[in-house]
Parts: structure tokens; C-alpha cells; sequence
């Protein structure tokens, strides 16, 4: 059984251009996307790690990092993040795919080789920490048999399933499938250790400032522990609301109307309930 994880990455963010790029620690001249590729290098189950990006010319940057780091890599669709997830699984012989995304600096090969354990024991098609979330935002783990990938990709039709990559395994074709999902004992969820605003990257400066000289594969127990002891540093980036994707439109416009209320645009919200009402 051949276990990869891909990595998908690109320098044409939307709220923060060119995130994978910065430094962390800052001013250490090693990236955001290096830290995630070398902290998945300590995995005991992952084979292969793949770094899937695009065509567009200005990732060749990526590709750049992705051959000092000495691991493979996959250019493809910029839109269709889904072809290009299966045409990496494919063209690398996958059975197994983890997902992983290239903002997520402080991801802990801890939590991800129990996912991929959790997977292969429950003989699931698709296993996360992210559909039932008790894990802070940023230690995002996804497990899939290429199988399913596969299924996927044949049948996964809308933007959102084409986005998401694992999008029609969990919703539209969730009936065909076995999926676990992994919970920790600890309930984070409020904790955000992604990268999506600058406010989200001077938390992990702060972050890896305090915890990266100790120790380079600094846990996320280690992380926790960290916000618990000093939690005003929580509060650089807790008006930050994360990218989601919804299912119906009620879901989107009470996800909206969280975002106005935490930019205290009150007669914007009370339009709009008074709409839905």
C-alpha cells in the first residue's frame, strides 16, 4: 500500500498573495510551504509527499521549493483543484492520499499518522479531523483511498465540488462511501493556527518566536499549551473569520451575518434577518 500526501499549493491567494512564501520564523529565510514539507517528512506512514500547484508561471516558485526540498511535484489545473489531485494520485500510483494543505505550518504528523492508522483499521474510504472539528483550525487532515478520489473525480461536477477536492466524497455522494471521523480528547476548535491575513501570520510568527528554538517539530499540544499560558495572543487574529463552503444558501447567509457582527456592521445584519424573517 503506497501512502502519499499531497500537498496543494499556490502563490495566488486571494487575501494573502504569495503566503506560502513568507518566512517562518520570520527572517529565518525558510517558508511557510518548507516548514509544512519538512514537518511531514517526520511522518512514520507517508511514502511519498507530492507538492500539487499550478501551470500559472508564477508558481514556479513552488516548484523551486519544491525540488530544494527534495520532494516530487504536480502542476495542473489552478481552478479544478480536484483533477489536479487526481492526476498527482495517479501519475504517482496512490492507494492511499492524504490532503494537505500549504497553509497549515504547524500541522503535527502526531495527529496525522493516527488519522491515516484510524483509516487503514476502520477500512474507511475517507477519514478527517475536519467534519466533526475539535482540533484547532490548521491542523487539517484528510485521508482517502484513490478509489474514492477516483469516484470523485468522474462524478464531481459543481465549483464547490471541484474546489474542494473531497467535497462530493462527504456530501453529494456521501452515500457510497465509509467515513470516519478522528476527535481528539481536548476540544481546540477555537484556536486558528491557519494562514489566510497577515493577522493570521503575525500570530504564527509569535507562535514559532516562542516555541520553534526549543524544539523545530514543536507539537500541538505544545501549541495549545502555548495560547492557554499566554491567551491574549489569540487575540491578533480572532476577528478573522476562515473560507468555508456551504450546502444550501440559509448556511451561507448565517455564516455572513457572523462575519458582519464581528465588524460591528449592525444595520447591515438587522436587514438582513429581518429579510430571512
Amino acid at each position: 500500500m503506497k501512502i502519499g500526501a499531497i500537498v496543494q499549493a499556490r502563490t495566488s491567494s486571494t487575501r494573502l498573495p504569495e503566503k506560502v512564501l513568507l518566512e517562518l520564523p520570520y527572517g529565518s529565510g525558510i517558508t511557510v510551504l518548507q516548514q509544512v514539507i519538512r514537518r511531514l517528512k517526520a511522518s512514520e506512514k507517508i511514502n511519498q509527499i507530492i507538492i500539487a500547484t499550478t501551470t500559472d508561471d508564477a508558481d514556479d516558485k513552488i516548484i523551486s521549493i519544491a525540488k530544494k526540498e527534495n520532494v516530487q511535484f504536480f502542476r495542473g489545473s489552478k481552478e479544478n483543484v480536484l483533477e489536479r489531485y487526481y492526476l498527482a494520485a495517479k501519475e504517482n500510483d496512490l492507494d492511499v492520499i492524504v490532503r494537505i494543505t500549504s497553509d497549515c505550518p504547524c500541522i503535527d504528523t502526531t495527529i496525522v499518522d493516527s488519522i491515516i492508522n484510524e483509516h487503514i483499521n476502520s477500512k474507511s474510504d475517507y477519514t478527517s479531523n475536519t467534519l466533526i472539528r475539535t482540533y484547532p483550525d490548521g491542523l487539517d487532515v484528510e485521508v482517502f483511498n484513490f478509489k474514492a478520489l477516483n469516484e470523485a473525480y468522474e462524478n464531481g461536477n459543481s465549483a464547490r465540488e471541484k474546489e474542494h477536492v473531497t467535497s462530493y466524497i462527504y456530501t453529494t455522494g456521501k452515500e457510497s462511501f465509509k467515513t470516519s471521523n478522528f476527535v481528539s480528547e481536548f476540544d481546540a476548535k477555537d484556536i486558528r493556527i491557519t494562514l489566510d491575513t497577515i493577522e493570521d501570520y503575525a500570530l504564527l510568527c509569535a507562535i514559532f518566536d516562542y516555541l520553534y528554538p526549543e524544539n523545530e517539530f514543536f507539537s500541538s499540544i505544545d501549541v495549545i499549551d502555548l495560547l492557554n499560558q499566554k491567551p491574549w495572543l489569540k487575540l491578533i487574529n480572532a476577528k478573522i473569520v476562515g473560507k468555508k463552503s456551504f450546502e444550501t444558501f440559509e448556511e451561507e447567509m448565517e455564516e455572513a451575518i457572523k462575519f458582519l457582527k464581528l465588524q460591528d456592521l449592525d444595520r447591515v445584519v438587522n436587514y438582513l434577518e429581518k429579510k430571512i424573517d
